[in-house]
């Protein structure tokens, strides 16, 4: 086990972070877990820490509460569990109904990646998705591979920076050329030194900068088609008359019983494994057609996110005082107490974060700006309007009042939409 990770870097299985309720680790499974496995890991987060676990916007999966003294020890519990986690350049593949090998080239990628051992920024990453309904669309990667639509046969599109619609896309390649495609584009940014991204070289060189990857291995193609957002949550048939299950954590995180009870439930339907998700979900792979309806209902009344349009998906909360060294106000806990009231403060739309709770102007949870963002400040509970949470607050509220304040702005927000 290597010394607890610095701030500002990302926590790994072998690195953990120190937070206020202990070291964090963080677990990034490279395919789906059987139930047995992870059964195991929500005892081994118990064992070892405190019992919270969490899963990240980018789908990882974070166990909360380690000390010094047994962190080293749940690294030990996951493997002999046979979960193969990776660490290092995080390769994100999607998980894809349409029976796309996404794994099979995330797998290959992995491999290759821990041979080169490239010196990057601990921020890179890669997404490998498929063109199916559950995709990574709206997930941003240095490097993003979409498996393009039959018309394409078996080529992959490649774009750089961002998410599918900001990214810059560069063609298309042959799966043979994944590989090679990859490692040259990553070698370009590793030259620029540790801290380089993609989205920094398009800004800075333009698209120029990749000019020899380019040359060898990539034709021109049309950026791919747009899609409908994806919806992790809900029932997704498969083709083997099983359904997909996919149930979301409440603002990301859960206690390690109640999942347990979860997946307890799921297995009795035929549940085969468990897959961690983007968008701070899970997807409970080969249940029984007759008992999907029935797992979902038991998910909600363990106070699981069963809805795509469930509210509480519209706002973001870091785990905030006193579980974050950094957090000024109990962000998550605030969350929960007022996703009632906040409910009425949000606008149309069903994918993007309206509300952001934060601990503190880092705004770990959710970077970009939101509708409206609660930081906590050394002044109390800033109140910022269509920014992000290291913009300057407007005003503060004492945390005490801030329902009353949510409740203000819910009717403010209803008169200006009537006026």
């Amino acid at each position: 086990m290597n010394a607890p990770h610095r701030r500002g870097a990302c926590p790994g299985l072998s690195a953990p972070m120190p937070t206020g309720d202990g070291l964090l680790v963080r677990l990034v499974p490279t395919g789906p877990i059987p139930l047995d496995a992870f059964v195991g890991v929500c005892e081994a987060s118990l064992q070892h820490g405190n019992g919270i676990i969490e899963i990240s916007a980018r789908g990882s999966l974070q166990v909360r509460g380690f000390t010094p003294c047994s962190a080293p020890l749940f690294p030990s519990a996951v493997a002999d569990l046979g979960i193969v986690a990776e660490e290092g350049i995080p390769v994100i593949a999607g998980y894809d109904l349409t029976g796309a090998r996404v794994d099979t080239v995330a797998a290959g990628l992995r491999r290759a990646l821990a041979e080169a051992k490239l010196v990057l920024s601990p921020k890179v990453s890669v997404v490998v998705d498929g063109d199916g309904a559950l995709h990574l669309d709206s997930l941003s990667a240095d490097i993003r591979l979409r498996a393009a639509e039959p018309s394409l046969k078996t080529r992959f599109y490649v774009g750089l920076g961002g998410n599918s619609e900001s990214a810059r896309w560069l063609g298309s390649i042959a799966p043979n050329d994944v590989v090679s495609t990859v490692l040259g584009l990553l070698k370009v940014i590793a030259v620029r030194g540790p801290a380089a991204r993609a989205a920094d070289i398009l800004r800075t060189e333009g698209v120029g900068a990749f000019d020899s990857v380019l040359a060898a291995f990539i034709g021109p193609t049309p950026a791919p088609p747009r899609r409908m957002p994806a919806r992790m949550i809900g029932l997704h048939p498969g083709r083997d008359s099983t359904t997909t299950v996919g149930i979301g954590l409440a603002f990301g995180h859960s206690r390690a019983e109640t999942l347990v009870e979860l997946i307890r439930t799921a297995a009795d339907v035929g549940a085969r494994a468990v897959r961690s998700t983007p968008g701070r979900a899970i997807l409970l792979i080969g249940v029984a057609e007759t008992g999907a309806v029935g797992l979902r209902r038991a998910a909600e009344q363990l106070g699981f996110v069963v809805c795509a349009d469930d509210p509480r998906r519209r706002i973001a909360a870091c785990p905030g005082a006193p579980a974050c060294a950094a957090g000024l106000i109990p962000a998550r806990a605030l969350a929960l107490a007022l996703a009632p009231t906040l409910e009425r403060v949000m606008g149309p739309g069903r994918n993007d974060i309206a509300v952001h709770i934060s601990g503190c102007h880092k705004g770990c949870a959710h970077p970009m700006p939101a509708a409206l963002t609660l930081v906590g400040t050394a002044g109390g509970c800033g109140i910022i309007h269509h920014g992000s949470a290291g913009a300057a607050p407007e005003y503060h509220v004492d945390p005490a009042h801030l329902g009353a304040e949510i409740s203000r702005i819910a009717a403010k927000t209803h008169e200006a939409a009537d006026g």
